[in-house]
């Protein structure tokens, strides 16, 4: 269905893999969308031809001091160019039909709250806010009224299938996972896995962090606690399984037997065009399934002994928000390590492990407090992770 009045949008990250396809899903039916403002964080000449592309309004650096380079990029346009953490939350606190969060760490957790305060949907695709800050997100979506529409193909496959006037009789929701690169992998194959080998995602186009947390299961431990928020649902009602056809992307079991399940081609257009059409369908550009060819599809349990991020997740849900928090923290300055070879592939679940085993807060009420204890643990992590390098020059 056509409309005559296009929906405002605005993009939080449109440089990263969630906002290129976004950006390939508005540009297949422009008509739909008007593009308020689009940001990235340093990467000038892709924001600006983001910009230039989608027609928006405004463009916002994250880094200040390459506010004249993206002027500089965007002469002979009418787009208006601003730079900093400020402007980007001062934009996102204008009034949208729709707000797409894809910028990656906690500092999309501003932004994304201000957009939920202003925005009448804010789809959210960043893991962080909801793994550390999810109670506080739910918190103002529900004061001012936002839907959230989950982005992760996971989350949007439950947000599908999933009933909410029937949560009595959902006998739990299921998350699909690949199993990454090293699903058929021994331990100690494992142990020598390079960044490169990492990498090498067998079905989904995604950035270095998030591929890593593939390979480690990572991304499916962060998935279970956004998935506790986003579905009201404890951690007991949430399981997990390796799927390494990557089409069914999340299952919901209800008390009578029957299973609902959602399937598509691995590719993040199909999300991004349900959540950015939403409540109405439109027309992806992206890869559909060809029956013909599906020979087969297979389902087996997670190896936690080789793969124990994802156990740790569960820990961590159990254990609060401070421990949330440090999981995610923890993670991606382990991730960060691992790229740069600092650490061991397996040495990212020994720094999850170590940062858990820390003192931490059930909950924290401001973004303040979240944001500082975030800093602590990454220090922590840090130190750790120090500690493992130097072991390896001495070896």
């Amino acid at each position: 269905m056509e409309h005559s009045k296009p929906k405002t949008l605005n993009i939080l990250g449109v440089t990263g893999s969630i906002g290129t396809a976004a950006r390939d899903v508005v540009l297949a039916t422009p008509q739909r969308f008007q593009v308020q403002f689009v940001s990235a964080h340093q990467n000038v000449e892709a924001l600006a031809q983001a910009a230039r592309a989608l027609n928006a309004r405004t463009a916002i650096i994250g880094d200040e001091a390459r506010l004249s380079d993206l002027r500089a990029a965007l002469n002979g346009t009418h787009i208006l160019a601003y730079a900093g953490a400020q402007a980007l939350c001062d934009h996102a606190a204008q009034p949208a039909d729709i707000t797409l969060a894809a910028i990656m760490g906690l500092a999309g957790l501003r932004p994304l709250l201000a957009a939920l305060a202003h925005s009448r949907c804010v789809a959210i695709a960043n893991k962080e806010p909801l793994v550390a800050a999810g109670a506080l997100v739910k918190e103002i979506a529900a004061r001012h009224g936002t839907t959230i529409l989950p982005v992760d193909s996971e989350h949007n496959a439950i947000f599908q299938v999933f009933d909410p006037s029937q949560m009595q009789a959902i006998e739990r929701i299921i998350l699909t996972a690949s199993g990454g690169p090293f699903r058929t992998w021994s331990a100690q194959q494992i142990k020598a896995a390079t960044p490169a080998q990492a990498l090498a995602h067998p079905n989904w186009s995604m950035g270095a962090k998030i591929s890593i947390d593939s390979a480690t299961l990572m991304n499916k431990g962060l998935e279970v606690i956004e998935a506790h928020h986003l579905f009201d649902l404890p951690a007991q009602k949430i399981d997990v399984l390796v799927h390494p056809q990557s089409l069914v992307h999340g299952m919901v079991e209800y008390v009578d037997g029957s299973v609902l399940a959602q399937m598509a081609a691995p590719d993040m257009r199909t999300p991004l065009t349900h959540v950015l059409s939403w409540p109405q369908r439109m027309r992806t550009p992206g890869a559909r399934m060809d029956w013909a060819k599906l020979k087969s599809m297979d389902f087996e349990a997670p190896d936690l002994s080789r793969f124990p991020c994802l156990d740790l997740a569960y820990e961590a849900l159990q254990a609060g928000q401070g421990a949330c928090i440090a999981l995610n923290a923890a993670n991606e300055m382990a991730v960060a390590a691992f790229l740069e070879g600092h650490i061991g592939f397996v040495d990212i679940s020994d720094v999850v492990r170590a940062a858990l085993e820390l003192p931490h807060q059930k909950t924290f009420g401001s973004v303040d407090a979240i944001i500082a204890h975030d800093l602590l643990v990454r220090a922590s992590a840090h130190a750790y992770i120090s500690r493992i390098d130097n072991r390896k020059k001495r070896a």
